[in-house]
């Protein structure tokens, strides 16, 4: 009883932890899980970089904005899940995010978030983490409620972008969420436009682009930069947040 009567002291945050999984013959992975107590919906968050969560003395301590933004995710009455690196790949290239291993690790992600809470489950990602969130909504089809793009990447590279993926076979709602003074060249506002029109099956879209912040320091591809919504974490996050709760185009 004194046990219990500790652990029901304890913060919520107190069961935020690792959840191990085995993904594929001889490949494990652990996602970060916060849960929460009258959630109304999973967000799933696939880090930009090479992805990963960061995962330091005992909690992810990434600066990626999805992965520093986590908290605000919980305030807006989500659980929250962040994807991490599968053991066979510790750092992620753009091919990895759409390949059919990646795949079958989101599924066996999906699959155990469903089974730990009954609500919907959206697939958030930014940057390079917005080719595995569309790549795997993709794949998914309507087994996810819907898919939200930040700092999407859909210029040129080695490996493809979203601009390269079969967006007409997105079947669920779709939110492209753009910094205005995004400067990274991968990721300009104009062509994260551009994918709207190609969302074609996907039955609500929006493509919101916000402005906002202060002091962006570091490369602009980089996360404490525009790139990574830097002085406004909380405002992106509230406006992701009530799209999802109510999909509108």
């Amino acid at each position: 009883m004194a046990i219990w009567a500790l652990c029901v002291g304890l913060p919520a945050s107190a069961a935020d932890r690792l959840i191990p999984l085995a993904t594929r013959s001889e490949v494990t992975l652990s996602y970060w899980w916060m849960p929460r107590d009258g959630a109304t919906a999973t967000v799933l968050l696939f880090s930009g970089g090479s992805g990963g969560i960061g995962y330091r003395d005992g909690e992810p301590k990434s600066g990626n904005f999805l992965i520093r933004s986590r908290e605000e995710f919980v305030k807006a009455g989500f659980n929250v899940a962040i994807m991490g690196n599968p053991s066979d790949s510790p750092k992620l290239t753009p091919t990895f995010r759409q390949s059919p291993e990646h795949m079958t690790d989101v599924r066996a992600v999906v699959q155990d978030l469903r089974v730990r809470s009954a609500v919907p489950v959206w697939l958030v990602g930014t940057s390079q983490g917005t080719i595995s969130a569309a790549a795997a909504g993709i794949d998914l089809g309507v087994s996810i409620d819907g898919v939200v793009l930040t700092a999407t990447l859909t210029g040129q590279q080695f490996g493809g972008s979203v601009s390269d993926l079969s967006l007409n076979k997105l079947l669920v709602p779709v939110l492209v969420h753009q910094h205005a003074k995004d400067g990274c060249k991968i990721t300009p506002p104009y062509l994260a436009e551009r994918l709207i029109p190609k969302l074609t099956a996907s039955p609500v879209k929006k493509y919101m682009e916000v402005d906002g912040g202060q002091n962006p320091t570091g490369p602009p591809c980089e996360a404490f930069h525009h790139h990574g919504y830097i002085g406004m974490e909380p405002e992106a996050v509230a406006q992701i947040s009530a799209w999802i709760k109510n999909p509108v185009p």
